[in-house]
C-alpha cells in the first residue's frame, strides 16, 4: 500500500513539472509573438477614470476643456469617453491630415442615439454613414439644392426678407433696443421656409409653433447622450425626460413635414394653388426633391423619410448656424467700434445712397467679406465639426489610429491657434485683406464648414444670406449699446450646443442713417 502510494505522488508530482513546464512553454511563446509583433504607437493621453474614461474633463464648454488638454498633450490627443476612443485634433496639419491625406479613411460618421432618431435613422446627409445612399444624397444636394445658379435663383427671396427686417428695424428703433438676436432668427428662418418650403410659417399660429419646435430639435442636437458613451447608463435617458422630449419632438415635427410634403404634391397635381406670385417663380427644395423621387434618377427610391431628413438637414445647417454668425458679427461690430465705422463707410461708398444692393455691390465690399471671416475666426458656429470614425488602422503624423476610433476636429481651437495667428483673441478683420485664406475647405486654419468629402455644402447659400443682411444693417443704420453700456463691457457668454450662440439676446439702439 506505501508503494501505491509513492506511486502515486511521483505520478502527481510528474503532472505538475509537466504542466508547469508547458505553462512557462506557453508564456514564453507568447512573450517571443508580443516582441516579434510592431508595438502600436497611440496617440498620447491624458489619466483616465475607470467607466467613465476622460468623460469628465470634457466639461460645459467642450471646445475650450480640449484645448486647454490638447496644449499639455499635443495637437492629436486620444481620450476614452466611457467606451468609446476619441481622437481630437486642435492644429491646422493634424486637420489637413484627417480630413485630406486621410479623408476616406475617416468619412463615415459613428453611430449616435439622439441624431439617429430626429433624423429618422440617419437618412440625412449630414448624419448618414459613407457610402452609396450618402453619395447620392450629396450629389443632390450639390447639384440640385445648392449649386450657385439655384442659390442665385433665391436672391428675390434674400432681398425681399431682409428689406422686410430693415422695414421691422425702423419701426422699432425710435422707440426702444432693438433685439437683434431675435431678428436674425426671424430672418434666417423665414428664408429657409420659402426656399426650401415654399412659403413663410412664421405668421401663422401653427407655423410659429413648427419653428419652436424646430428650435427644440437644434438643440436636442446638442445635448451629451451618456448611452453613447456608456451603453450600460442609456436607461438614463428614460428617467431624466430626454427620451421622451426626443419622442415628442419627433412626432411633432413629422407632423408638420408629412403636411408640407402632402401640401407640395397637391399642388402639383393642381388641387392647390401657391401662394403667391413670389414663390411661383422657382421650384422650392421639396419640389424639387418630390420630382427626383417620382423621377428615379437616384437608382433607388427616395423614400419620405429620407426627404424629410433631408428638409431637416437645411434647417440645421441653413438657419442655425447662419444666425449665430449674423448675431456674433453684429456682436463684435458693437464691441469694436473703429470696424463698425470702417465697414459703413465702405458699404456706403460702394452703395451711394442707393435703396437696394445689387451683387455687382456685395462683389466690391472686401472689407465686409474681411469682417465675416474674422467673425468664424473667432466665433466658430460649429466648434467641434461633426464627428467621423476611421473605418480601418490608420497612421497619422506617425501615431497609430486604430479602426472604429472615433474623431473630432477642434476647428474652434484651430482658428485660435497662436502659432497661426496673431494676437488670435483679437478682433482684427484687417489681417484677411490681401489674404487668400479663405473657409471653404481648401486652408485648414479656417475650417468653420469643415473640409473634405464631409465638408457642409451649404456654405455659399449661408454667405448670401449673412453678406446681405449684415451690409443692408450697417448701410441703414447706425448702431450703438443700449443703456449707454461701454462697448468693452458688452457681455459675450457663450451657451454652448453643437452650434455656439450667445447665452443672452444682442440688443442694440439702431438709428436710421440719412445720407
Amino acid at each position: 500500500m506505501l508503494i501505491y502510494h509513492m506511486a502515486l505522488i511521483n505520478l502527481d508530482l510528474s503532472f505538475f513539472s509537466f504542466f508547469s513546464l508547458l505553462v512557462f512553454l506557453l508564456s514564453l511563446l507568447k512573450w517571443f509573438y508580443a516582441a516579434s509583433k510592431p508595438q502600436k504607437k497611440l496617440p498620447p493621453s491624458p489619466p483616465k477614470l475607470p467607466i467613465i474614461g476622460n468623460l469628465h474633463q470634457l466639461g460645459q464648454f467642450p471646445h475650450r476643456s480640449l484645448q486647454s488638454l490638447s496644449r499639455k498633450y499635443g495637437p492629436l490627443m486620444l481620450l476614452e469617453l466611457g467606451s468609446k476612443p476619441m481622437l481630437v485634433v486642435s492644429s491646422s496639419n493634424a486637420a489637413c491630415q484627417i480630413l485630406k491625406t486621410h479623408d476616406l479613411s475617416f468619412a463615415s460618421r459613428p453611430k449616435s442615439g439622439i441624431p439617429d432618431k430626429l433624423f429618422y435613422g440617419s437618412k440625412d446627409i449630414a448624419f448618414a454613414p459613407y457610402g452609396e445612399y450618402w453619395r447620392q444624397l450629396k450629389s443632390i444636394s450639390m447639384l440640385h439644392l445648392l449649386s450657385n445658379k439655384r442659390i442665385q435663383s433665391f436672391q428675390h427671396v434674400r432681398e425681399e426678407e431682409t428689406s422686410l427686417m430693415i422695414e421691422k428695424i425702423s419701426r422699432m428703433c425710435s422707440s426702444s433696443a432693438v433685439n437683434l438676436s431675435d431678428m436674425f432668427l426671424i430672418l434666417t428662418n423665414d428664408i429657409i421656409c420659402r426656399v426650401a418650403l415654399g412659403r413663410k410659417y412664421s405668421e401663422e399660429e401653427n407655423g410659429r409653433k413648427s419653428m419652436e419646435n424646430l428650435k427644440v430639435f437644434g438643440e436636442l442636437l446638442g445635448i451629451f447622450d451618456v448611452g453613447n458613451y456608456i451603453p450600460s447608463l442609456a436607461w438614463v435617458n428614460r428617467f431624466n425626460g430626454l427620451d421622451s422630449k426626443v419622442k415628442k419632438t419627433v412626432k411633432q415635427i413629422d407632423g408638420f413635414l408629412e403636411g408640407v410634403i402632402e401640401e407640395h404634391m397637391n399642388k402639383r397635381k393642381g388641387k392647390a394653388e401657391s401662394h403667391s406670385t413670389a414663390e411661383a417663380r422657382c421650384q422650392d427644395f421639396v419640389d424639387i426633391l418630390i420630382e427626383i423621387n417620382e423621377e428615379k434618377t437616384m437608382g433607388f427610391a427616395l423614400e419620405r423619410d429620407a426627404m424629410k431628413a433631408i428638409i431637416l438637414d437645411v434647417f440645421g445647417a441653413g438657419s442655425d448656424t447662419t444666425h449665430s454668425v449674423m448675431d456674433w458679427g453684429m456682436s463684435e461690430l458693437l464691441k469694436n467700434p473703429k470696424v463698425l465705422h470702417k465697414l459703413q463707410a465702405e458699404v456706403r461708398d460702394v452703395t451711394q445712397g442707393k435703396p437696394e444692393i445689387t451683387r455687382a455691390d456685395m462683389e466690391k465690399m472686401q472689407y465686409l467679406k474681411a469682417v465675416i471671416k474674422e467673425t468664424m475666426r473667432l466665433h466658430t458656429p460649429v466648434p467641434l465639426l461633426g464627428p467621423k470614425e476611421s473605418n480601418q488602422d490608420v497612421k497619422v503624423m506617425g501615431y497609430d489610429v486604430p479602426k472604429n476610433t472615433q474623431v473630432l476636429v477642434n476647428a474652434w481651437a484651430i482658428a485660435r491657434d497662436p502659432l497661426l495667428w496673431e494676437n488670435p483673441e483679437e478682433f482684427r478683420p484687417e489681417r484677411f485683406l490681401g489674404s487668400s485664406v479663405d473657409f471653404h475647405g481648401l486652408n485648414f486654419e479656417l475650417i468653420p464648414f469643415g473640409a473634405g468629402r464631409r465638408v457642409c455644402p451649404g456654405i455659399n447659400f449661408a454667405m448670401s444670406v449673412t453678406e446681405l443682411a449684415l451690409a443692408k444693417l450697417v448701410n441703414k443704420f447706425n448702431f450703438t449699446s443700449p443703456d449707454g453700456i461701454n462697448p468693452n463691457e458688452l457681455d459675450m457668454t457663450e451657451s454652448f450646443g453643437i452650434t455656439v450662440h450667445r447665452k443672452f439676446p444682442l440688443h442694440a439702439i439702431a438709428t436710421p442713417y440719412s445720407c
